[in-house]
């Protein structure tokens, strides 16, 4: 079952890779924007803030005045506007995509590639880049949702969107992808490639003939909007779970797409 859901994540991410190519140019472009990005992003952080090596997280910040009902205005927009999304149905019409429904998930995220593009530039409450759903037999129960933001996004500009005194965002770094036709390796029980590898250098990766992604998307962040408590609305456990538990993006990579099926 491990390695089932590694290799659903690893389909996820080389899907949502090939989308962001497809928007922002080749891949020697997109990583040559990246690397500036990585080098800062890389310096300052303590180790509170990391999951490993392969995942940051913002700041969490001392509580600013208006932090509070800026977050709520975040949701009461959210909430309204995905109700309908409820039927993933609807979801599926309005130009949502399932990420390998046959493939069982802890959560699967629903992505619209026309929001993700649009946030790069701006942020709309109500259009998140990714429905999250959890599924029970045959249907989907929609859970939550998921904002998106450059990588190149500094700190302060993720505070516009969201205050970080509320929530966290994440991102997923230092990946080696294997060589193709090897990328069963990364299943083993101490593997060496993909988000829960051991290799988290350019120089390892490269001295194993991988291919290093200093990111892997940008900014990512979870949100609840049917909790009650701004704490569960905004869990940072309940995220870190998700991801922990393969379902977001544990075996990153950018190979074949076999078995990515979508609706």
């Amino acid at each position: 079952m491990k390695a089932v859901i590694l290799l659903a994540a690893l389909l996820l991410v080389t899907s949502r890779l090939e989308a962001q190519e497809h928007h922002h140019g080749d891949a020697a472009a997109t990583q040559a924007e990246l690397d500036p990005a990585t080098r800062a992003m890389s310096q300052g952080h303590d180790e509170p803030h990391h999951m490993g090596p392969h995942m940051h997280l913002s700041t969490l910040r001392e509580p600013g005045s208006g932090d509070q009902e800026r977050a709520e205005a975040v949701v009461e927009q959210a909430r309204p506007a995905v109700e309908k999304y409820r039927d993933y149905r609807v979801a599926l019409a309005d130009g949502y995509r399932i990420f390998l429904p046959n493939v069982p998930q802890k959560m699967y995220h629903v992505t619209n590639y026309g929001h993700a593009a649009a946030a790069a530039v701006m942020f709309d409450p109500a259009r998140p880049t990714s429905l999250l759903y959890e599924k029970h037999g045959s249907d989907y129960t929609l859970i939550g949702v998921m904002y998106t933001a450059p990588v190149g996004f500094t700190e302060d500009q993720l505070n516009q969107r969201i205050p970080l005194s509320v929530a966290q965002w994440h991102q997923h770094v230092n990946m080696c992808r294997p060589p193709r036709g090897r990328e069963r390796e990364m299943f083993g029980p101490h593997p060496q490639f993909g988000l829960a590898g051991s290799i988290a250098t350019q120089a390892e990766c490269d001295a194993a003939g991988g291919t290093f992604l200093p990111h892997v998307f940008g900014w990512m962040v979870h949100m609840y909007p049917w909790e009650k408590a701004p704490d569960a609305i905004w869990s940072v456990e309940r995220q870190r779970s998700d991801m922990a538990a393969g379902g977001e993006h544990a075996g990153h990579d950018h190979g074949d797409r076999a078995g990515a099926e979508h609706h």
